[in-house]
Parts: C-alpha cells; sequence; structure tokens
C-alpha cells in the first residue's frame, strides 16, 4: 500500500514543474520556428537577424536551464522536507 502512495507523490504536477517544464521547452519552441527568424532585418552590428537572435537564444538558454535547475533543486528539498515531517507524524 506504502508504494502506490509513493507512485502517485512522484507523478503531482506542481506549479514548480510546470515552470520547470517551461523553462526547458520554450528554447526548443523559439528555434524550431524558423518562419520567425528567418529574416535579415533588424540588423544588429552589421550582423543579419537570423545570426544574432540565434546568438540570443544561446544566452537566453543558458538563463532559462539554470533558473530550471535552481527550481528543481527547490523542489527536491520540499519534497524531502515533506516526505521527512510526514514520515514523522505517522
Amino acid at each position: 500500500m506504502s508504494d502506490a502512495s509513493d507512485v502517485t507523490k512522484a507523478a503531482v504536477v506542481t506549479p514548480i514543474r510546470v515552470a520547470i517544464a517551461l523553462c526547458l521547452i520554450a528554447p526548443f519552441v523559439a528555434m524550431l520556428w524558423v518562419g520567425s527568424y528567418a529574416k535579415t532585418d533588424p540588423v544588429f552590428i552589421g550582423i543579419p537577424f537570423f545570426y544574432w537572435y540565434q546568438m540570443l537564444w544561446v544566452l537566453l538558454s543558458t538563463a532559462l536551464t539554470m533558473t530550471a535547475y535552481q527550481l528543481w533543486q527547490r523542489d527536491q528539498r520540499a519534497r524531502r522536507a515533506e516526505n521527512t515531517s510526514g514520515g514523522a507524524q505517522q
């Protein structure tokens, strides 16, 4: 019976997990939607939009991945604290 409750707890969708998923999915969506950046204008310091937009997403992807990691660490700490306090009360 305890194993079934552990599986249920692992499959819970929380707002933090949704934010993590959005942080990790956003760069893929931005890069796969080629029609949004397949142009040369506007030019930034002589670099066509196509190139500087992709380079911007390298930086944004790094920031989003770091954010997702920090959120994941927070979620794991909260789950561990919940499990240790929940186990002591039973």
